[in-house]
């Protein structure tokens, strides 16, 4: 009959697919019984619809019955409760950096949005620049690990240099803090993760980097209200979210999804901004509401909050944010529709989460 620790031994080489970590390094082998020949226990997977579950459970179970005596063998998937997730994945780590001490005076701000193709990676770049020209640090995380786009609307290339553990922000012109996983695979690498690989990035993102005095922190959040959502919610608690949407009642109407999971999860909705409101033409002037009117104003007034900004689709906003500068960095746009929006959004949410007075 084989011991426990023999169970223990034979399952050490059993590694979870994604953390590359023995199961029972992750202490994720559980209640071990032995009877006889029969041996039982629970492997406690990260997440209960893990997709590689039944994997696991195959080679828990080929192990166990290559085992002298063992005959017969009983395997109970379960799963960690967040507690044990936070431990596993650095959640404790967090407690010690400076930046999340209930003493700091940086402002999160996590710019969230429904659905994609609502602009809210060029709203984040551009109002933090905006936020930046009014003299505060800020800083910029892309937590939009999937469909990071930062690094191209703010022209940064190359990979981070870390010194004595720390990642240092990758360089931009602008003067910002950025770090995105676009910094850390190459070229169009997809990244296939599953989502507490997701909380452990954001994690290291807030922990490793070395973000220094921070006024703003802005978060380019992936849209809907999947695993990063929630981590900024569980790290970030207080943190304070803008909603962007498009005019659009279908845009505005998914959009406040993720503004009633903000709200659950004690987040502070600062306001609605409606990206894309109108079309400005480069040569007559004229603005048309291409993609309808009134659902920015809609979904504020549901949230019982303010339409912060409409901001107008432009030429200069479009090709800024392919050529890697935003346009209130952009010689020759300080009349342009798009940039005075912006620059007018900055304005009020620095109004609306003013920063205190540094020790």
């Amino acid at each position: 009959m084989p011991t426990r620790e023999q169970v223990l031994e034979a399952l050490k080489d059993v590694q979870d697919p994604e953390l590359h970590k023995s199961l029972v390094e992750l202490n994720m082998i559980r209640d071990i019984v032995v009877d006889g020949s029969k041996v039982s226990l629970t492997v406690a997977l990260t997440v209960p619809g893990c997709p590689l579950k039944n994997e696991i459970q195959r080679m828990v179970e080929e192990r166990l019955l290559a085992l002298d005596g063992v005959t017969e063998v009983n395997v109970t998937m379960g799963s960690m409760s967040a507690e044990e997730r936070t431990a596993l994945f650095g959640g404790n780590k967090l407690q010690s950096v400076p930046l999340l001490s209930p003493q700091s005076p940086t402002r999160f701000i996590g710019v969230a949005s429904g659905k994609g193709g609502v602009g809210k990676s060029t709203v984040t770049v551009n109002l933090a620049a905006a936020v930046r020209r009014l003299g505060y640090s800020v800083g910029i995380i892309d937590a939009d690990v999937y469909g990071f786009s930062v690094p191209r609307m703010l022209g940064i290339t190359g990979k981070p240099t870390a010194i004595e553990g720390k990642i240092l922000p990758m360089p931009n012109p602008y003067g910002l803090k950025v770090i995105s996983m676009g910094n850390f695979v190459d070229n169009n690498e997809p990244v296939i993760w599953r989502g507490p690989m997701l909380g452990k990035v954001l994690q290291q993102f807030l922990a490793d980097v070395f973000w220094g005095d921070l006024d703003y922190l802005f978060l380019d959040l992936p849209p809907g209200t999947g695993d990063v959502a929630l981590d900024v919610a569980r790290f970030l608690p207080g943190s304070h979210m803008l909603i962007v949407t498009t005019p659009q009642t279908v845009a505005a109407g998914v959009a406040s999804r993720a503004a009633h999971m903000a709200k659950k999860s004690n987040q502070k909705i600062i306001g609605v901004v409606e990206n894309m409101s109108t079309f400005v033409c480069s040569e007559c002037g004229k603005a048309t509401p291409i993609f309808g009117e009134g659902g920015g104003q809609k979904l504020a007034d549901e949230l019982g909050t303010e339409l912060l900004a409409q901001i107008p689709l432009t030429l200069p906003l479009r090709e800024g944010s392919d050529n890697g500068q935003p346009i209130v960095f952009m010689e020759g746009t300080e009349n342009d529709a798009a940039r005075l929006a912006i620059e007018a959004l900055a304005q009020r949410v620095v109004q609306l989460t003013p920063v205190p007075a540094r020790a």
